[in-house]
């Protein structure tokens, strides 16, 4: 048998009397502290000795598959080992001769950004440490489909999961058992008594504030995760239009020397640089990963348009269409951050902020009338860079069917785009700030600013975003639900806003119930804070499980 291990600290201790080492050598991680010498302790050199590289399992099983021996393959995240993962390991070794079990890695593990709790490390000495279990290791691939290609079991043992397909929103399971059958394997399922690790994590362990866990506990007795992610399964088949301005964000990754020796100017050595596709394009690509038909309305600069780029960015359902604006380059948010912080240092616009010719606007105007009586939801995502003249926003609000609109302040547009430029919107989007600013009431209770603001446009939904705070949802009736934050690790705010109004906009023309729409909204921000700028756009697989395991 082959495989090379990681030495640990007792590999020069003797065994104790009686024990005899085992005639496989295990890899890929160590253990720490040998306890055979402790009565009833673990023996962590034979924990040691299981745990493989996912690569040497092939070799390693070669010649138990010559000797005619039964191999059995388990897999699964193993977050927090408990009596039903014990018992579906026992079971399922019970069926062969071998068993081996791979983990999800850390990287991989989208149970929201909480999880795992323990890392893939000690998830895997946990398991080594088990009898039952003859190897162990960490799977190197969001899946185990690669990972059964290696073992080729003659069995791939899984629990009772499916509950007629309800339950496995990923296809994860579909695939590994089509893998197992071309590998001359097949799937069993296991009978056992099930226990969720989720609901033991997030009832036992101290993940989230008790304000939190309370709201949770009050929410899962309302709304079943069925109901919930039914929602989104919904949406799938509307048709939603984004309009909006193109953005390119650009970070600029830095790494920070000091104070300028002659100058007070901070002095930085560049890293690297990154490009994503922000504004309104990152809007559509987060709509289109969960509805099957987005259009894009939008424009770009004449001067430096950038347009294979965003072209090249856009999911391939997107059906963009736009303006092109002469003497203007395409809109670039430039950031500049310290890389192993990611603080940002400052920022850097590329961008005229001119409202349209005459002709150009009504060019846009041409274009709105045409596509407008096509989709079932208009998504207004306005960052007040010029596009959106007061023609555009009475042509939208008279002619969208389903009209959601977030309208933000910042720098490039000095404080001067707020809400009140629209007159209807059935669903609006705003951060805290915005909303105190269009009410110029900085410390008034914000309550009665939401109510306020969601009557004078219409709304049947009025979401404030609020940070760690969490978020209000005001509904038609002007009931609000306060909905806690569930963000925990935060890499990068900027998009988070974005990502919430972009999955929460169709969700909200179904008329779904305000504190499912709140939920959903601060589920999507806590993925989007995980996301550095816009790398990647919110993923259903990873959201379907992170409300899983919240509801838990």
């Amino acid at each position: 048998m082959s495989g090379r291990r990681v030495k640990s600290v007792a590999d020069n201790a003797p065994l104790p009397a009686g024990m005899q080492a085992p005639p496989h050598t295990g890899d890929g991680l160590q253990s720490a502290v040998r306890f055979a010498t402790v009565p009833g302790a673990i023996c962590m050199e034979a924990t040691a000795n299981k745990i493989f590289r996912v690569h040497d399992l092939g070799p390693t099983l070669a010649p138990h598959r010559a000797a005619g021996k039964t191999i059995i393959h388990c897999h699964g995240v193993f977050d927090l080992l408990h009596i039903g993962h014990i018992k579906h390991l026992e079971a399922a070794k019970q069926l062969g001769d071998i068993l081996v079990v791979t983990t999800t890695p850390d990287r991989f593990v989208n149970k929201g950004p909480h999880r795992p709790a323990f890392p893939e490390k000690l998830r895997a000495e946990a398991l080594a440490s088990l009898a039952c279990v003859d190897y162990v290791a960490v799977n190197e691939w969001p899946t185990a489909v690669e990972t059964i290609k290696i073992v080729r079991p003659t069995l791939y043992v899984k629990g009772m999961v499916r509950e007629e397909g309800k339950r496995d929103h990923t296809n994860a399971i579909s695939d590994e058992e089509q893998a197992v059958i071309n590998c001359g394997g097949k799937l069993h399922l296991t009978d056992e008594e099930t226990f969720s690790a989720s609901t033991l994590i997030n009832r036992f362990m101290d993940v989230f504030a008790p304000k939190t866990k309370d709201f949770l506990e009050t929410f899962r007795a309302k709304h079943p995760p069925e109901e919930v992610m039914g929602h989104l399964q919904t949406i799938r088949k509307q048709k939603v239009l984004v309009i909006g301005e193109t953005i390119i964000d650009e970070y600029q990754f830095c790494g920070v020397l000091g104070k300028s020796s002659k100058e007070p100017v901070l002095a930085a050595l560049h890293h690297r640089t990154e490009q994503y596709a922000g504004g309104v394009l990152a809007i559509a690509n987060h709509v289109s990963n969960f509805c099957d038909e987005v259009g894009l309305l939008s424009a770009l600069g004449a001067e430096n348009s950038r347009e294979e780029f965003i072209q090249s960015k856009l999911n391939k359902n997107v059906r963009p269409h736009f303006l092109r604006l002469p003497n203007a380059p395409t809109i670039v948010k430039r950031r500049f951050l310290e890389e192993h912080l990611s603080a940002k240092l400052f920022e850097v616009y590329e961008m005229r902020n001119e409202r349209l010719t005459p002709a150009l606007e009504e060019q846009f105007l041409k274009q709105l009338d045409e596509l407008l009586p096509r989709y079932d939801v208009v998504v207004v995502a306005d960052y007040g860079h010029g596009l959106l003249t007061d023609r555009a926003v009475h042509l939208i609000c008279a002619r969208a069917k389903f009209l959601a609109v977030n309208v933000q302040v910042n720098a490039g547009n000095r404080g001067f785009n707020l809400i009140s430029k629209y007159p209807r919107a059935e669903f609006v989007s705003l951060g805290e700030p915005e909303v105190r600013l269009d009410a110029r009431k900085m410390t008034d209770d914000l309550a009665a600013i939401t109510r306020t603001a969601a009557a004078r446009v219409g709304s049947q939904y009025f979401l404030v975003t609020r940070g760690s705070s969490g978020c209000y949802c005001c509904d038609v009736q002007q009931n609000i639900a306060e909905v806690p934050a569930f963000a925990i690790r935060v890499v990068d705010r900027v998009g988070a806003g974005d990502a919430v109004f972009a999955v929460t906009a169709p969700c909200a023309a179904l008329g779904i119930p305000a504190e499912s729409l709140g939920f959903i909204a601060n589920v999507v921000g806590a993925e989007a804070c995980m996301i550095m700028g816009h790398r990647s756009f919110i993923d259903p697989t990873s959201l379907f499980r992170h409300i899983t395991s919240l509801m838990k």
